[in-house]
């Protein structure tokens, strides 16, 4: 279980590394402002990942996180998490997440796979689930939305991979040669409709 335990939390890792480098380099504004019909921006997925971590590895296991969060709030506004307000800085979200996986990473560190936790907002008043699931829960949830930052990153400067040190495309190719390329990619979907 060691093994397997290491493997999810460095994965978990990973997907949280790949969201904010995705910030750097950035403008405040390309940080923040909405590059999807649904308000989706880099700042705040960093703000919602961070927050919903310590949900799952944190109260779901019996160890809040020591701060409030009121965007969780029961008052609180919808979709509040995923979008940052002007009087709060790029460096508070990203001290907020620092101290957020630093909590959960306790947790992971601490706890057995085998423990069982509870999520009280998965319905029915409630599950309960081992630190196994709720680990595999976040690491995916956290590529989710790495994968989101990808391409919203791409669209902001043309910056891409998931790693600085794993682009995760063919190196050394020339601007060119990606435009031939979407073009074939546009040419075959017309193709494919007639």
């Amino acid at each position: 279980m060691g093994e397997a335990k290491s493997d999810l939390h460095r994965y978990l890792r990973q997907g949280r590394e790949a969201l904010v480098w995705k910030l750097e380099g950035l403008s405040e504004y390309d940080a923040r402002r909405p590059l999807t019909p649904t308000g989706t921006n880099l700042l705040g997925l960093v703000k919602h990942v961070a927050s919903v971590d310590v949900g799952y590895l944190g109260e779901c296991m019996r160890r809040p996180f020591p701060e409030p969060l009121p965007w969780f709030d029961d008052d609180a506004e919808r979709n509040a998490d995923f979008w940052v307000p002007a009087d709060v800085s790029r460096a508070d979200v990203l001290g907020l997440a620092e101290r957020a996986w630093a909590h959960s990473d306790r947790t992971v560190e601490e706890l057995p796979l085998d423990a069982v936790g509870h999520v009280p907002w998965w319905g029915d008043g409630g599950r309960e689930v081992t630190l196994h699931r709720l680990l595999v829960h976040m690491a995916t949830e956290t590529h989710r939305h790495a994968g989101h930052a990808d391409v919203l990153r791409e669209s902001i400067d043309g910056a891409v991979g998931m790693r600085r040190d794993a682009l995760s495309l063919p190196g050394d190719v020339p601007p060119e040669w990606w435009a031939q390329y979407v073009a074939r990619v546009e040419q075959a979907a017309r193709d494919a409709v007639g």
